[in-house]
């Protein structure tokens, strides 16, 4: 995947604490927020990646949300669950539809939450994951 300079969607850490409602709606965990500045904080890295790497790609910056609400882990509960959701969302508004096996991505992301993993090998989890919206291609 070649990489890009446009400016991309960014989500919000509003959105961020609707995907975190709807995936304790969806399979339950205690609500609250633990620390709203560990949400900003993750929230805000792939912005920070974006204007610090001049290389960086749509899934780098995935990562980075993924990656930074895992780690800083300001919820409650449902932080990886919603970490998962921020990748698709964050895809799905750049053009990206995120369609992981579901066995990988519970693997994937109990490495991340545990640091078993880099943020650049989810990266490359996560593009290998994808697919343009609109191609058959994954």
């Amino acid at each position: 995947m070649s990489r890009r300079r446009r400016e991309p969607t960014w989500l919000t850490v509003t959105q961020a604490m609707v995907l975190h409602a709807e995936t304790l709606g969806l399979f339950g965990g205690k609500s609250g927020l633990r620390d709203k500045g560990l949400l900003e904080s993750a929230i805000a890295r792939p912005q920070q990646i974006f204007g610090y790497e001049e290389d960086v790609s749509l899934f780098d910056l995935a990562a980075g949300y993924c990656y930074g609400l895992c780690r800083n882990h300001p919820f409650v509960d449902g932080n990886k669950r919603t970490g998962v959701l921020l990748i698709r969302a964050f895809l799905f508004m750049n053009g990206f539809s995120f369609v992981p096996v579901e066995a990988e991505t519970v693997t994937m992301i109990e490495m991340v939450a545990s640091d078993e993993i880099t943020e650049a090998s989810l990266s490359e989890w996560i593009e290998q994951s994808s697919k343009k919206r609109g191609s058959k291609k994954r």
